[in-house]
């Protein structure tokens, strides 16, 4: 909404409770001690400061109720009649009239009571005319209490309601209930509606936006509506009422032609001819749904003529009771469960609404302060000498090149295409060099890495590389011509018996490792070495590794020791260390007591993280930044909670009893401290 917000308007104490507001503040901000020594004047003075401050705060707190609430007469037509189905408008002006006649009434009591007081000749005398003129004010605010209840009750509701701006471009969709609104809602906005198989599943007006042509468009979903009379329809269905009275909006009407909503054709189109009176000179669209389940072509005859019926007097109603020429877009057929013609329904709808507000602009008089500014030169002939348009020769060589190559990528198959043809996914794999522009049309397929070892292979391509791998082959010629001469092979017939033994023993043991390898590798097992204590199957011992060391002729003890020497006990408590004398206690005699046993263990102690500590994967620099970012989080806050509404999920009061309602007097002195 562009010119009113209701989520704004604040909290409506009841009487109760504003009583309890203002006597506080009242308390709090003015003078609490007096003396009958005092002189009369003064004493005079500081009960008038009572009565006209604790008016001022009344006149504060009911004018703000009066100014927040709209006034249904000065707001657009649609919110005053959409507050009058929901709240009935006689009641709503009569609790803020009841609002405005206490507002008054206390304004009176108060001057009253002042001109009392100017002639009070006593403490006596000022402090019950001071005590009179407060409870007055106040019985009359408790006199307000249901009005004052009633408006808050419509202000939570208000908040509730969608924010629907009634001048900006508007799709309303409409019909009988469960033929598919909201699923078409759903569609083609971000809107989540509820969707369920029965009637009345939508209760209120829902609003989602949607963009076409790179504008943005306001959808509403508004509930069924069923073929009664008028005085008949409930709240739900003249929810759907007043947006089509009030709203310009291009008007989306569905049809279930399947019949699955429990409704026949018959009587959705008497729904159509009871209603058509609020669909006039707007853009209108009869959609056929639910085409899954019915196909439009296998209607009855009889359906057919009263859709068609429907379709003349959708064209009617544009032109206001003329023919229409553009017949295009007025009825379609669309199913939103397979998704068949929802965008042809969305755009239809856009186009034929943004092409009459175009018209309705043109029409209007805010089109010749537009005109005024625009000059349009129509040059007259001199003469009857032709003076055909003169194009460039380049300009003709350029778009005939632009027409042959569109020409050309329109032939050319795409990538899903020729998946299709050469045996689909997983079969066709395409290839992502075949647009490579080179020298020869051979080198496409070529395997030549860019980056080898971190560095870029070009940067080591020689130009003579040809030249010297000739020369390189020639040496390598030469080199194997002199080895072949020097040729020696270890065979098994030039081993003696036990070099062979050791050379199967060395093959086998290859084999079992590499074996192993593989099997760690298949089944995962190729993970770090856990810790001993970790070690269920004592596969990880020194004494393995002492017996492998020595397998391979190395002296064992010092890795041993090494190791042992790492492993260490938890360290134990220093108190359990020291006897009760102050004397180290001796580890081999027995703990006499469970407490001192207990303490002897170590124990390993968690430390508390303070909150401004920065943890690893956070995004924050240092504790300076989150200390500043946990502030700028808690501030965020401070108005929300400040703010605090009742109602579903909303934040409520805890304190009922502040503390200023029930204290004790304060001297003389600064009294705003709290």
């Amino acid at each position: 909404m562009v010119q009113y917000n209701l989520k704004k308007i604040t909290v409506v104490p009841n009487g109760k409770e504003m009583v309890d507001i203002v006597l506080s503040r009242t308390q709090r901000q003015t003078p609490t001690v007096v003396h009958k020594g005092y002189a009369i004047s003064r004493l005079r003075q500081f009960y008038m400061r009572k009565v006209k401050y604790t008016q001022q705060n009344f006149h504060e707190k009911l004018s703000a109720i009066i100014d927040e609430f709209p006034r249904l007469d000065d707001i657009h037509p649609f919110y005053g009649d959409l507050l009058h189905v929901l709240y009935n408008k006689d009641h709503y002006k009569l609790a803020l009239g009841q609002v405005n006649t206490a507002r008054n009434l206390i304004s009176k009591i108060s001057k009253d009571y002042v001109k009392l007081l100017k002639y009070g000749d006593s403490l006596y005398r000022c402090k019950c005319l001071k005590v009179a003129a407060l409870g007055r004010m106040c019985t009359v605010t408790k006199r307000i209490g249901p009005s004052l209840a009633y408006l808050e009750q419509v202000r939570q509701h208000m908040a509730r309601l969608p924010s629907i701006d009634p001048n900006t471009r508007t799709v309303l969709i409409c019909g009988y209930p469960n033929v598919g609104k909201s699923s078409f809602m759903n569609k083609i906005t971000r809107a989540d509606v509820d969707v369920q198989p029965y009637a009345f599943t939508t209760k209120s007006l829902f609003v989602g936006h949607t963009d076409y042509k790179y504008l943005r468009y306001q959808v509403i979903d508004t509930p069924g509506i069923l073929d009664r009379p008028f005085e008949d329809r409930n709240i739900i269905e003249m929810c759907s009422i007043t947006a089509l009275a009030h709203l310009r909006a291009a008007i989306l009407f569905f049809l279930d032609i399947s019949g699955s909503c429990g409704y026949t054709i018959a009587q959705q189109a008497a729904l159509f001819h009871s209603i058509k009176s609020l669909f006039m000179n707007k853009p209108l669209v009869i959609v056929c749904n639910k085409t899954d389940l019915q196909p439009f072509d296998t209607l009855p005859e009889e359906d057919k003529k009263l859709v068609d019926e429907m379709k003349s007097e959708a064209l009617k109603t544009l032109v206001g009771g003329g023919e229409a020429t553009n017949e295009d877009g007025v009825l379609l057929t669309m199913s939103a469960l397979t998704d068949e013609g929802v965008t042809a329904v969305k755009n239809a709808a856009c186009d034929r609404l943004l092409d009459q507000r175009v018209e309705v602009k043109m029409k209007s008089k805010k089109i010749n302060d537009c005109l005024n500014r625009f000059h349009v030169a129509i040059p007259k002939p001199r003469d009857q000498k032709p003076r055909p348009p003169c194009i460039p020769p380049g300009v003709l060589e350029n778009m005939a090149k632009e027409a042959a190559e569109k020409a050309e990528r329109e032939k050319r198959k795409t990538e899903r295409e020729l998946e299709d043809e050469n045996g689909g996914a997983g079969v066709y794999s395409a290839s992502l060099k075949k647009h490579y522009i080179l020298a020869n049309e051979e080198w496409k397929e070529d395997i030549i890495p860019e980056i080898l070892d971190g560095h870029n292979v070009f940067d080591f391509v020689d130009p003579d590389i040809l030249q010297r791998l000739e020369e390189l082959e020639r040496e390598e010629g030469i080199r194997l011509a002199d080895d072949a001469e020097e040729k020696f092979e270890m065979d098994g017939d030039e081993l003696t018996p036990a070099e062979k033994e050791a050379l199967a023993e060395i093959r086998k043991k290859k084999s079992l490792l590499i074996q192993e390898h593989r099997i760690k590798k298949s089944n995962a097992a190729s993970r770090p070495i856990v810790p001993r204590k970790f070690d269920k199957d004592r596969k990880y011992t020194t004494k393995r590794m002492g017996r492998q060391l020595s397998k391979i002729g190395l002296d064992p003890s010092a890795a041993i020791e090494r190791a042992r020497s790492k492993s260490r006990g938890r360290k134990r408590d220093r108190s359990s260390d020291v006897s009760g004398n102050g004397e180290p206690m001796d580890m081999d005699v027995e703990q006499p007591n469970k407490k001192l046993r207990t303490l002897s263990r170590s124990r390993s102690r968690s430390k508390s993280r303070p909150p401004t500590e920065v943890v690893p994967g956070e995004g924050l620099r240092d504790s300076a930044q989150k200390v500043k970012a946990i502030k700028k989080a808690r501030d965020s806050t401070k108005n929300r909670n400040k703010n605090a509404r009742k109602g579903e999920a909303d934040r409520t009061i805890v304190n009922l009893k502040p503390r200023h309602l029930f204290s004790g007097k304060r001297s003389t002195g600064k009294t705003d401290r709290r």
